[in-house]
């Protein structure tokens, strides 16, 4: 077997996870809130298939995966998103605030899923004298990179630009007036993320969002979900 190929498989697992829950979460809680539009369409399930982006979910993180392997032979961090699940805020039973909760329940969900992979270490522990050794570090391999994937995709949509989560957060929360200009921002809201991401950084490295978001990942996040499963600090 290719050396790299099973940390490629296990990768990919935990980046199909995440992001696929993530969507998930969103039409769920929509549903919860009155609007079956996800469901209606066959887009409320957790088959990873019906989010499936191509870039965002197959050649993007592809191409992650084959330079880190390539150059460094490991998967250190990845990053994609998925096919967006319909929403229909007029169909919410309070379009403004229901829509409030449908986005903040892809990254509650991203959370939930990083403090799952870590309560996993438990089990995998008590199976370290069980397993063979290259078994137990791929377990580890993919409890570090579920909890790195959902922790960064999470925060990553907290940012408060259209159409990520955290635009749409705060077009629910701020005055109508404030609120208003920065839901006209979601059309250029996807070449706003992409200059913030690739062109920042090359004008100061104090402007690289991505760094100051994997740091807080791989620092005091990382650290926080490891003492709320239970692995102390």
């Amino acid at each position: 077997m290719i050396d790299w190929l099973p940390e490629l498989l296990v990768a990919i697992l935990a980046t199909v996870l995440a992001i696929t829950l993530h969507e998930a979460a969103h039409g769920y809680a929509a549903l919860a809130l009155g609007d079956d539009t996800a469901q209606q369409q066959g887009r409320l399930s957790l088959n990873p298939i019906r989010h499936v982006d191509k870039v965002g979910t197959l050649i993007l993180p592809g191409i992650l995966l084959a330079v880190q392997l390539l150059t460094i032979g490991r998967v250190e961090a990845m990053f994609g998103w998925a096919k967006p699940v319909p929403v229909d805020v007029r169909r919410l039973r309070n379009p403004r605030y229901g829509m409030v909760l449908v986005a903040a329940a892809g990254p509650a969900m991203n959370v939930f899923l990083a403090w799952c992979a870590a309560m996993l270490a438990h089990p995998l522990q008590e199976l370290s004298g069980v397993l063979p050794p290259d078994a137990m570090d791929l377990g580890v391999r993919f409890i570090l990179l579920s909890i790195m994937a959902n922790l960064l995709l999470g925060l990553f949509n907290l940012l408060p630009i259209p159409p990520l989560d955290g635009g749409r957060i705060m077009v629910g929360l701020l005055p109508w007036r404030a609120a208003m200009a920065l839901a006209r921002l979601e059309r250029a809201g996807l070449v706003i993320v992409m200059l913030a991401i690739f062109v920042l950084p090359r004008i100061s490295p104090s402007l690289d969002i991505m760094g100051g978001l994997i740091g807080l990942v791989t620092g005091p996040g990382f650290r926080a979900i490891l003492w709320l499963a239970g692995h102390g600090t």
